[in-house]
């Protein structure tokens, strides 16, 4: 169940003139798709593959059950079902990376009950060289944050150093946390937090490794990433209005932005990514120096919780809607 039709409302209050901005934008993009799919309805990732041209993983929230799906964004259609073996049954999956090592990466790392569980997994698996239906068998990885549980949407693997990064979301501030150099599929893994973050559904790191995308359900910003953090205030990204705005990825050779939502036949949008030379990224904040709205900031400290459009406003909008879906959303099973 997803609450589009007030979502929506509630971004016109919030966001007057937003919707129809990234209308004219959707419009004026050739490329991008629309998943035809009808077991694809709640797509909550995307991730591109890097061995066949084209194709997008995604994979449906909750506990829709262990399967990733290769959508070839030609056609929008299915070319692929992955069932994992292996990892007993997922309970809230809501993001999809691919790692340098050519293995895709899929977050079973939201927790609707807002920190009722003390760990959530990661499974592993090579991306598949044939695309066709098949099981394969998946590592499963325990994950526990150092400073206690969290709900999350993004997961994004580094393309150059393999370590795995999450954004958990909250009402109040959510965070980046880095995981371990290598994950462990015998203990569990740590991660820790390493900035503190707007409200994220998702996030992708360019090919080259060189920027960290993020998006939320009213902004989305391009940091640069440098010695395993991101910079200063980041970039806005014209991103197009989405009902439910879960995904983001990069196209495989980096000069697209692809974003996705929940939702039956949901649309896919191509947004081309701004040449280096007018990148328009700010330099790393001065020490002591406020965080404009948007920006992410060090651990612990005060600034980096708020929208581009205005911290009070946006706070008011995102939890007008998750009061909404409160009221309606599945209750989870617990593990």
């Amino acid at each position: 169940m997803r609450l589009l039709p007030l979502t929506a409302a509630i971004a016109l209050v919030v966001l007057p003139g937003s919707a129809a901005a990234a209308a004219g934008t959707s419009a004026s993009v050739a490329s991008g798709f629309t998943i035809a799919d009808p077991r694809i309805k709640e797509s909550s990732g995307l991730a591109a593959s890097r061995i066949h041209p084209g194709v997008y993983w995604t994979h449906n929230d909750s506990d829709d059950g262990p399967y990733v799906y290769a959508v070839d964004s030609a056609t929008g259609r299915t070319v692929a079902r992955v069932t994992l073996s292996g990892v007993g049954t997922p309970r809230d999956v809501e993001a999809i990376s691919l790692g340098p090592d050519g293995q895709l990466y899929v977050g079973d790392i939201g927790d609707n009950l807002n920190g009722s569980w003390d760990h959530v997994w990661i499974y592993r698996f090579p991306e598949p060289k044939q695309l066709a239906d098949v099981t394969v068998k998946a590592e499963q990885f325990t994950v526990r944050y150092a400073d206690g549980a969290r709900n999350a949407e993004a997961l994004m693997v580094h393309p150059v150093t393999g370590r795995v990064y999450i954004a958990s979301k909250s009402e109040d501030k959510g965070g980046l946390y880095e995981g371990p150099e290598s994950l462990s599929a015998s203990g569990t893994n740590v991660f820790r937090r390493v900035a503190d973050l707007p409200w994220v559904t998702d996030g992708a790191f360019s090919p080259d490794g060189g920027r960290l995308t993020l998006r939320g359900y009213f902004f989305a910003r391009t940091y640069p990433w440098k010695d395993g953090r991101p910079q200063g205030e980041g970039e806005r990204v014209d991103a197009p209005w989405q009902g439910q705005a879960e995904s983001v990825t990069y196209s495989a050779d980096g000069s697209t932005l692809m974003f996705g939502s929940e939702g039956e036949s949901s649309r896919v949008v191509a947004v081309p990514v701004k040449p280096a030379a007018s990148d328009g990224s700010a330099a790393p904040a001065k020490p002591g120096a406020t965080p404009a709205a948007g920006a992410p900031g060090p651990a612990g400290e005060q600034g980096g919780g708020s929208f581009t459009k205005g911290a009070a406003v946006l706070a008011v909008g995102t939890a007008l809607v998750l009061g909404a879906k409160r009221l309606f959303r599945r209750k989870p099973r617990k593990s």
